[in-house]
Parts: structure tokens; sequence; C-alpha cells
């Protein structure tokens, strides 16, 4: 595989199939998402379906915002208070 790498051009060659490889990755995911949606619309059932799928998007958002969004504090700062605390209480 190396030397096939070393044929087309190096890492600039390497860098183009790896583009073109994900490229081509991203096209079949979008065709079966689109086959996916077809036989999603066809049911009876699709405003039901539509609603839970929009409720779990939302659960995963919040999910998501509650871990990156506040930042708990350093290791070091938790380990400052606690070390102040047992000052001010006079455990020294």
């Amino acid at each position: 595989m190396t030397q096939e790498a070393g044929r087309r051009g190096g890492l600039d060659g390497q860098t183009l199939l790896v583009a073109v490889g994900l490229a081509d990755l991203a096209v079949s995911a979008a065709g079966s998402a689109l086959g996916t949606m077809r036989g999603l619309l066809r049911r009876s059932d699709a405003a039901e379906l539509a609603a839970e799928a929009e409720n779990e998007l939302v659960a995963r958002g919040r999910l998501v915002l509650d871990r990156y969004a506040d930042v708990p504090p350093a290791h070091l700062e938790i380990l400052a208070r606690r070390a102040l605390a047992r000052k001010a209480a006079g455990d020294v």
C-alpha cells in the first residue's frame, strides 16, 4: 500500500484519496438516510413519529449542553476550598 501511495503523489495523493473516501461515505450515508425518510413518510403514524424524534433531539441537545456548558471547577480549586474550610474550622 505504501508503494501505491508513493505512485499517487505522496502526501497530497493520500490526502486526496482520504477526501474522496469521505465524500463517498457521506453520499452513501445520505442515500441511506433518504431511503429511510421515504419509508417513514409513508407510515400512517408519521406525525407521532416526528414528534417523538423531536422530543429525542431536544433531550439529546439538553444532555450535550449540560455536559459542555457548565464547566466544573478545577481540581486544585476544590482542594484549595477544602483547605480553607478546614483552616477556618480549626482543623489545621
